[in-house]
């Protein structure tokens, strides 16, 4: 994760070695921290290639025509991206340690969930930006603080420690990327009376993949700085 991101003009990198997988990714993206996360989480080997994503080299384009990570490439060329995607192919091809329930209900769950989460993804993005461009973005706090609030009292129903029963599962993974930039983007006031939230969060930073994965409120705020600035040197802030 400490090599900078590959631009346009760059080579692309040789064959994936035999007995790994490579990682297209991008060290501050949430998308790409979920795998991140799940690699970490059951110990797999893995090679990981940072990509500009402000400018994107062509050879990436042919690798993921949507031009996103995080996208896993293995040696004998199979391409597969989209996260969630991603992290449940890496389930199934590294069993040990699973994170997915093999239950198809309990699975069906966390996929709904995960679906749910999609709108306090939307507006964690959409916040910051109206707020550079000094528009009145409260009605969208409000709307935030609704969605978030559904997770709460999910907490609440299921009398757990985490979303997947009283241990880390690949929900939480799913989640946690957006709950540890919440400080950096400004959102911490909205959590203010969400108990159960912020205690979820305090148990996910003792999380060994959770530590291994992240960084600093502070780090986070400065590439954000330059994100929103469109900075095509945010991608290697603090290398």
């Amino acid at each position: 994760m400490s090599t900078k991101a590959l631009a346009k003009g760059s080579s692309a990198p040789g064959p994936v070695p035999a007995g790994t997988i490579r990682l297209y990714s991008m060290r501050f993206c949430p998308f790409a921290q979920r795998v991140c996360l799940v690699l970490e989480a059951k110990k797999i080997k893995c090679e990981i290639v940072n990509v500009n994503l402000m400018n994107k080299p062509d050879w990436f384009l042919q690798k993921n025509p949507l031009g996103m990570v995080p996208t896993l490439e293995t040696c004998k060329n199979e391409l597969v991206y989209d996260s969630p995607i991603v992290c449940e192919y890496l389930d199934d091809i590294y069993p040990a340690n699973r994170l997915l329930p093999t239950d198809p209900y309990e699975k069906a769950k966390q996929k709904m969930l995960l679906e749910q989460f999609s709108k306090v993804v939307g507006y964690m993005y959409r916040i910051p930006v109206e707020k550079r461009k000094s528009m009145d973005t409260s009605k969208l706090e409000e709307e935030l603080q609704v969605q978030l609030s559904k997770f709460e009292q999910k907490l609440a129903d299921l009398k757990t420690s985490f979303f997947g029963g009283d241990s880390v599962t690949m929900i939480d993974y799913w989640l946690w990327p957006w709950f540890e930039r919440m400080d950096a983007l400004g959102f911490n006031k909205v959590l203010e009376q969400m108990p159960r939230l912020k205690c979820w969060m305090q148990l996910m930073q003792q999380d060994a993949a959770v530590k291994a994965s992240g960084f600093s409120t502070d780090v986070y705020r400065e590439f954000y700085e330059l994100y929103f600035q469109h900075n095509p040197e945010a991608c290697d802030y603090h290398l």
